[in-house]
């Protein structure tokens, strides 16, 4: 039975189990829009392109099946543009669908027309345009295999206008399985020999992929080898923050007494992720360790310094490889200090207490304790937030400074509950708690932004109106570009420019949607807040005052 190329490239997604689409219309793709008026696909209408992207994203972060947007030419391609370079950097499988001008209208400078592989080939793992209506689902089901395999990360599909109406009689493709190499006997063997030779073995858990139990299980197994396990910047929920392998996470905010372990290190087990510049503190710790690199990208894109084995593998698959040693013939008589003092050195960092003594950490505030604390103190702010949420809930997390308590107080106990762009891009609070809330609705999600950050999409809270999504969304203000003024202190001391901002009443904001909005300016008053906001059975928010002078402490100079 014939049908457009529009409702092939509909009933593909279908075949693939994809449930959301998230998209901002447009007339150059009507006819995929058609197919899915009657389709099994919650069709999420978001209010910008950068919104839909970062759902998808989001999306595809916690659920392990590439997240699918869908934006229209040009201008359109242009705002999603920011959720493509996250995807590419963070290694997060997202699939961008673009409608594009009809083919007979190319090169004549015809209306929203632009460049698709252009814009799109730096930064994507493939970019492709559906010419060929009988092709349009092999290609469909090719972009959501490429988005996924190996290294994961975003595939963009044009659709040109004209071709979306062409009828054929292709059936719909059925889903490419992806590859998930197993590591060899042999690898793993190396691999215990390594561990069991160093004096100061570590772990670093990272990008996605940490779904089920694998987290859990290789902290059982670090525990019993005697190897503190760490895990990379805003990958925090690759394991449980619990037991004695637990050692905290690295990149910006981090703990000195963290780095400071991860940096003694002699061997380091990167598993599903490279030694970036952020885990590293701008390519500066970790260089001299012996390293084992534990990825699906054969490439090694973005990994830096020496490797000395390297294993192509899932992290599912290679936790599960690890099975086969004997934890205490590799722990042998390693001491037990190794391990211990860098899971003390966490514990002490997250503690919820305003006189927490970490090196280079004056206080659970960020501030030095004998100074009168201006506005509400966010270290007991988030301590209160890590104390209901029980380390159960999905934390979404904006740029910037507002982020650092969070990631700090706030605990991660089950895995899929953490989304952040890695490479700091503003905005993916709200759209990703957004879609967070309509992916697991029986779950908490919580966003937790900046001022700056949450203008950028706070817009999408719309869309959790209009699709049931419940997200609670916190926003710190301190009425600046925190983290830019902290730079600019360094830099250029005295002398604040571009970077204050003018904001209006965010808890009368979200009112106005017919959500619960609550304004705290007393740290006294936040607990009470948080329990109603928690209770609301609609979208909620907590407007945070701080005073502009608030600023997370600076890291100190650590020598690699």
């Amino acid at each position: 039975m014939s049908q457009s190329a529009g409702h092939l490239i509909v009933r593909t997604l279908e075949a693939h189990g994809v449930q959301r689409v998230y998209a901002v219309p447009g007339e150059s793709y009507l006819d995929v829009l058609d197919g899915l008026h009657d389709s099994s696909i919650d069709t999420v209408v978001c209010r910008q392109e950068g919104g839909a992207g970062f759902m998808a994203l989001a999306e595809g972060r916690l659920t392990g099946v590439p997240g699918v947007a869908m934006v229209t030419r040009g201008p359109g391609a242009a705002n999603a543009m920011i959720a493509i370079h996250t995807a590419w950097q963070d290694a997060t499988a997202l699939v961008l669908f673009v409608g594009l001008i009809p083919v007979a209208d190319r090169e004549r400078d015809s209306f929203q027309e632009f460049s698709l592989t252009g814009w799109f080939g730096s930064t994507a793992k493939r970019v492709m345009t559906i010419d060929d209506a009988d092709r349009a689902g092999e290609l469909v089901a090719e972009a959501l295999r490429t988005a996924a395999a190996g290294r994961p990360g975003p595939v963009v599909i044009g659709l040109p206008e004209d071709v979306l109406v062409e009828l054929t009689d292709a059936a719909p493709s059925a889903p490419i399985a992806v590859p998930d190499p197993q590591p060899s006997d042999a690898e793993i063997t190396a691999l215990a020999e390594r561990l069991t030779r160093a004096e100061r073995p570590a772990i670093v858990a990272g990008g996605d992929g940490w779904h089920g139990g694998a987290g859990r299980a290789l902290l059982e197994f670090a525990a019993a080898a005697g190897v503190p396990v760490f895990t990379d910047w805003r990958a925090y929920d690759a394991v449980p923050h619990e037991g004695a392998a637990w050692a905290g996470w690295l990149g910006y905010g981090r703990a000195d007494a963290v780095a400071a372990g991860y940096a003694a290190a002699d061997l380091l087990v990167l598993v599903g992720c490279g030694r970036s510049d952020v885990m590293s503190d701008g390519y500066r710790l970790g260089f001299g360790a012996e390293t084992v690199l534990v990825t699906m990208d054969p490439e090694a894109t973005m990994h830096a310094g020496r490797i000395d084995q390297q294993v192509l593998s899932s992290p599912a698959s290679f936790v599960a490889a690890l099975g086969a040693l004997d934890a205490a013939d590799i722990r042998g008589d390693r001491d037990d200090a190794w391990m211990r003092d860098r899971s003390e050195a966490q514990q002490r960092f997250a503690a919820h207490r305003p006189d927490a003594s970490v090196p280079g950490v004056a206080g659970a505030s960020g501030i030095p304790a004998e100074t009168e604390h201006p506005g509400v103190d966010l270290g007991v702010a988030f301590g209160e937030l890590d104390d209901r949420l029980e380390g159960q809930a999905v934390l979404t997390f904006g740029a910037g400074n507002a982020t650092i308590w969070a990631h700090r107080f706030v605990t991660h106990l089950t895995p899929a509950s953490l989304v952040g762009a890695r490479n700091g891009a503003m905005g993916l609070a709200v759209p990703a708690a957004v879609a967070a809330s309509l992916a697991f609705p029986d779950r908490r999600s919580v966003a937790v932004c900046g001022d700056g950050d949450f203008m950028m999409n706070g817009q999408e809270l719309a869309t959790a109106f209009a699709h049931g999504g419940t997200p609670l969304v916190i926003v710190v203000d301190n009425g600046i570009y925190g983290t830019i003024v902290q730079h600019q202190e360094r830099h250029y001391p005295g002398r604040p420019s571009g970077t204050r901002m003018a904001n209006p009443d965010f808890a009368e904001w979200m009112r106005a949607f017919g959500g619960h909005g609550e304004r705290v300016e007393h740290t006294d008053d936040f607990a009470g807040a948080l329990d109603r906001a928690l209770a609301a059975d609609r979208p909620a928010l907590i407007h945070l005052l701080i005073d502009d002078s608030v600023m997370p402490p600076a890291a100190d100079e650590i020598a690699a």
